[in-house]
Parts: C-alpha cells; sequence; structure tokens
C-alpha cells in the first residue's frame, strides 16, 4: 500500500528526491515520448543558480508555427519528487499532448524544506513568466496556456489558476504584476481547502506536509492556510476546470475536489468533476482511454 505522504516523509527519501531532482531525463521518461520529440531540457528559469528553478520543453517533431501551451506540476506532498514525476504512470496522456499539437513543459519548484509558502507558488509563477516571455524562442503560443497539477501540484495548479485575475504580490516574485493569463487547469486530486484539510484533532508534528509548507501549525495559523487555500480566490473571472479524484484517495480526501467543484459552481466557472470509483491517490487508473478523451475535447474547447 503507497504510505501517506502527507502523514509522514522520512528525511532519507527527502535526500533521495533531492538527488534526483538535478539528475537528467530517465531513459524510461525519454522513452515515453514520440520518436523524434525536440527536448529541451533544464533550462533555468530565473537568474540564480538553484537546481529547483528550471524546466523541460517537449515539441513534437512535425510541430508547426507557434503551439499552445500544457504546463505540468508535480506532485510529491511539496517536499518530495522533481519535473519527471507523475509522468511515469500517465504516459499515454502525456504522448497524447504532443500528438494532438501542444507544446509540453514540466516545471520543478522549490520544496518546502528548502523554503516556505508562497515560495512554491512564487517558482511556478516565474517559470510561467519565463514560458511567455520566451514563447516566440520556443514556438509556443503566449496567450493559450493550461495547467494540469497532480496532488500537491493540482494545489499549485489550481492555486496559480484562480489567483492569476487576482494580483496577489507576494505570489509573485518582486511583487510584479504576472504578464500571462491561464486558459485552463485541469487538477488531479490537488489539495483546495487546507483548513477543511485539517485534522479535527491537533497535532504538532514537525515533519506534517502542510505545517512544513506553511512554516506553521494550519490550526495555529489559519490566516497562512487561507493565504495558500486555493479556495480563497475563487471569483466568476476564474479559467475552467477539469478535476480528476479518486474515491479511495487516502492522502486528500476526495471531498477537498468537490469542494472545488462546489465553490466553481457558486461562481458560475466552468468545470467537471469525475471522481474515480474505487480509486486511491495516483495510479495508472487515471491514464485511461475515457480520462483522456475528456482531456482531449476540454483542451480543444478552451486552448485551441
Amino acid at each position: 500500500m503507497k504510505k501517506n505522504i502527507f502523514k509522514t516523509a522520512p528525511i532519507l527519501i527527502i535526500l533521495l528526491a533531492a538527488h534526483l531532482a538535478s539528475a537528467q531525463m530517465p531513459e524510461r521518461i525519454k522513452n515515453i515520448f514520440p520518436a523524434g520529440t525536440i527536448m529541451h531540457e533544464n533550462i533555468p528559469y530565473d537568474t540564480d543558480t538553484l537546481k529547483r528553478h528550471k524546466l523541460d520543453i517537449y515539441l513534437h517533431q512535425n510541430a508547426k508555427g507557434n503551439l499552445p501551451l500544457v504546463v505540468w506540476i508535480h506532485g510529491g506532498a511539496w517536499m518530495l519528487n522533481d519535473k519527471y514525476a507523475d509522468i511515469g504512470y500517465m504516459k499515454n496522456t502525456v504522448k497524447s499532448f504532443l500528438e494532438e499539437g501542444y507544446a509540453f513543459a514540466s516545471i520543478d519548484y522549490r520544496y518546502s524544506t528548502e523554503a516556505v509558502f508562497p515560495a512554491q507558488i512564487q517558482d511556478c509563477n516565474q517559470a510561467l513568466a519565463f514560458l511567455y516571455t520566451n514563447a516566440k524562442k520556443y514556438h509556443l503560443d503566449k496567450d493559450k496556456i493550461a495547467l494540469i497539477g497532480f496532488s500537491a501540484g493540482g494545489h499549485l495548479a489550481s492555486l496559480v489558476g484562480l489567483s492569476n485575475n487576482n494580483r496577489v504580490a507576494t505570489f509573485s516574485k518582486n511583487g510584479k504584476q504576472l504578464p500571462f493569463k491561464i486558459k485552463a487547469v485541469i487538477d488531479f486530486y490537488g489539495p483546495f481547502n487546507f483548513l477543511a484539510l485539517t485534522p479535527k484533532t491537533k497535532t504538532d508534528d514537525p515533519k506534517d506536509p502542510l505545517t512544513l509548507l506553511l512554516g506553521a501549525n494550519p490550526l495555529d495559523r489559519p490566516d497562512l492556510a487561507m493565504l495558500a487555500s486555493p479556495s480563497s480566490y475563487v471569483d466568476k473571472n476564474d479559467p475552467p476546470f477539469l478535476i480528476f479524484h479518486g474515491e479511495k484517495d487516502e492522502s486528500v480526501p476526495y471531498t477537498q475536489s468537490v469542494l472545488l467543484h462546489s465553490y466553481l459552481n457558486i461562481a458560475k466557472v466552468k468545470n467537471e468533476l469525475t471522481i474515480v470509483p474505487g480509486a486511491p491517490h495516483y495510479g495508472e487508473m487515471y491514464d485511461v482511454a475515457p480520462f483522456r478523451n475528456k482531456i482531449s475535447a476540454f483542451l480543444q474547447t478552451y486552448l485551441k
């Protein structure tokens, strides 16, 4: 059974993940992409030398013109994994992006063990600003950007998408206004409201992922918890959402996605929620044809 990463994260695993984050693309990931895929690897998206401030861009070998862009944000409780994570069990979905005429980018961001929130959302926004500014160089359509995220990456994708029009100064580097607009968000089992996610009984575990992310227990600092919660930024001007969540998710209760769905409905933002019967927190059951078809139709509607 998969360990609940939202409850524990042994230091050995953290160190291993940090090592992997600096590694080259694994062959098992490279082999997922169609033959001849143009790969721009480990591009620095900031002016510093941090290993986590890098992204990859993938283009189909026959790509012409500037392509709509799908940006991948990995999961890992904000303290694990890298820009290749989740791709391994979503390989058919990833391949379909390139085959259907999209550019594809995957980004890294600082772990909560390196810097507390809002570092993670600042990094995501900085990466997106880089892609927007350098769109012509990499044959991207800067006005057609969609996000896809998994678990903690789903949280960050939702937070970027929902706060994009709110101009939250602390969410961007140096408080600058963000130049890009998000056209669509695909959220796989991401936390949506941290206070609703908090256990009924207060614990003071310093390794608790939310405590590490916020730098404080959410029940002690509900202001920080809500600052980091996508639920704080829902309004009628938000982009459409496609949401997937496993009924048997042992890490993030599926009610988190039900809340997202309800908030978006109240704001009259187009969205669709799929609760996957019997599904856990992640796995190949999310990479099946019916869900890929939903994603394909969603992107065709809102990105092309």
